[in-house]
């Protein structure tokens, strides 16, 4: 049985999972409720140990860490516990708990969805 929780910067009745929250920046601004969805997301990674706990995930080998490999950044466990909520709470992570581990995964349609919104158009596009 698992126990994965995303809570997900996509809109909640988006047609399919990966639409992005907002549009990408060239395109128009944002509404007032996508920038503060997205500053939530901005504000997660704004952190130093929330973004090496972040790419520490994304680049563990086959795409999923378990707390107890990651752990090791500088502070103690339970500020560790309270930086991986903050960026599942983002929608940035995953999580599944095995027995007493949580493992840990990059949502990757957040990714996405975040990479589409960065992009700037092709000059002669």
């Amino acid at each position: 049985m698992s126990n994965t929780k995303v809570l997900p910067l996509l809109e909640p009745d988006a047609p399919a999972a990966g639409a992005p929250c907002c549009p990408p920046l060239a395109e128009r601004p944002f509404t007032a409720e996508e920038a503060a969805r997205t500053a939530k997301m901005f504000k997660a990674l704004g952190d130093p140990v929330r973004l090496r706990l972040f790419s520490l995930v994304a680049s563990h080998e086959g795409g999923e860490a378990c707390v107890c490999d990651i752990s090791d950044v500088g502070v103690s466990q339970p500020t560790v516990s309270h930086h991986l909520k903050k960026l599942r709470e983002a929608g940035l992570l995953t999580s599944e708990r095995r027995g007493t581990w949580v493992y840990y995964k990059v949502a990757p349609s957040v990714v996405a969805a975040m990479g589409q919104m960065l992009a700037l158009p092709r000059e002669g596009a």
